[in-house]
């Protein structure tokens, strides 16, 4: 970590070194990254172990990351970020490239803003904001419960607090709802996040889920979601972006939730993989498959509860076993604090408790509702070096 840190600062120092902000492109598998850049494959992939070598199977569209060149354009580190914890790092030393997987060093804001209707809640806050995440966030949470068609009316307002992650001075990740509260023929509806991490209305109800509770029955989890984990042994960080639940060989493999396969074929780190679109920017993965279910392909739709596969055990995988992830709008997250099968009641100790927090948001959305509170757009300053010239710019950033 210190290493990282020293080089980093180092690396800046240098005369004429300059910073390249990319966006990962479509489709690009982290092989074809480094044989694109002319980075070592044999280093930088085939001597990883199984757990690294996986990891970077995880990269996803359109994350930014960056490349540190030298004043001979030569690159000498890149950063990766796999999940809101996690990076890859790879860098010189002593004239080769090191891989390692890092923390990311992030601060997390608490924003807020309000508008007022005119066409649609999706519409008025990418109008409003610049940000489809937001839209995105804020109309699924209603989406169950709410029928704005029927009941909005132009002048209804909304008001949307979050946390927002920052990596390097930029808006980073999705951003975390904190409450949402839109005015309705006068009548205001909330959503809150509680302190078990999962969301409730006005009344302490959650908020429920569509995806089944577990892929595969009678299945035990073997091991279970982390983020960035130090593993004692090995003296380095690793990520498990799922749940592994162990079965036989054979064992049937349920889809989670209803729709869309968008990847049914073999990959060397998740062996036979399924990947399924849901709405509301929600994806599962099903991976280390014996095989697929007949006529299961790519295009296909399919309905939760439908088998697709095949407990098994390829690709890197050291047992038979369901490796099951889940992701939302691109980002990994925990299956066990998403999935639900029956919406849960607040009760007792655990209501008293929900409804103190419920008290300060209720606080919080009236005084921004009085403030009028508008979304500010972050201005930053861009420093564009062209080897010995460097010119700075100011932008304004939305995170898209």
């Amino acid at each position: 970590m210190i290493r990282f840190f020293i080089l980093f600062l180092l690396s800046l120092s240098l005369y004429g070194a300059q910073v390249e902000n990319l966006r990962w492109a479509n489709g690009e598998t982290f092989l074809v990254f480094l044989e694109r850049l002319n980075l070592p494959t044999k280093e930088l992939y085939y001597n990883l172990d199984k757990d690294d070598q996986k990891l970077t199977e995880e990269v996803r569209t359109g994350v930014n990351y960056q490349i540190l060149r030298d004043e001979n354009a030569l690159i000498e580190q890149v950063l990766i970020p796999m999940n809101d914890d996690l990076q890859i790092h790879i860098y010189k030393n002593n004239g080769s490239y090191d891989f390692e997987a890092i923390p990311i060093i992030s601060e997390t804001k608490e924003e807020a803003f309000t508008i007022q209707i005119n066409h649609s809640p999706y519409y008025d806050i990418v109008k409003a904001t610049g940000s489809k995440k937001l839209a995105q966030i804020f109309v699924a949470s209603f989406r169950n419960s709410l029928n704005f068609k029927r009941d909005l009316r132009k002048g209804d307002t909304l008001v949307v607090i979050y946390d927002q992650k920052y990596r390097l001075g930029e808006p980073f990740s999705m951003p975390t709802l904190k409450v949402a509260m839109i005015e309705m023929r006068g009548k205001k509806h909330f959503i809150y996040l509680n302190d078990d991490e999962r969301y409730y209305n006005e009344k302490g109800h959650e908020v429920e889920g569509f995806l089944l509770a577990r892929p595969v029955k009678n299945a035990r989890i073997s091991s279970y979601f982390s983020n960035r984990r130090f593993h004692p042994i090995l003296k380095k960080y690793r990520a498990h972006l799922g749940v592994d639940y162990a079965a036989r060989r054979g064992t049937p493999i349920m889809a989670a939730g209803s729709g869309k396969i968008i990847f049914a074929g073999y990959t060397r780190g998740y062996g036979n993989l399924i990947k399924i679109r849901h709405s509301d920017g929600y994806m599962t993965l099903y991976a280390h498959q014996k095989s697929f279910r007949s006529g299961i392909k790519k295009g296909r739709y399919v309905k939760k509860g439908q088998v697709i596969g095949y407990v098994g055990n390829t690709g890197l995988s050291t047992g038979p076993h369901l490796h099951f992830g889940l992701y939302k709008q691109g980002r990994a997250i925990n299956p066990l604090r998403v999935v639900q099968v029956a919406t849960k009641k607040l009760k007792g100790k655990e209501k008293e408790s929900f409804l103190k927090l419920k008290t300060d948001y209720d606080k919080n959305v009236e005084s921004h509702i009085a403030n009028k509170t508008a979304f500010v757009k972050k201005k930053s300053r861009e420093t564009v070096c062209y080897f010995n010239n460097c010119k700075t710019k100011e932008v304004i950033k939305t995170d898209g």
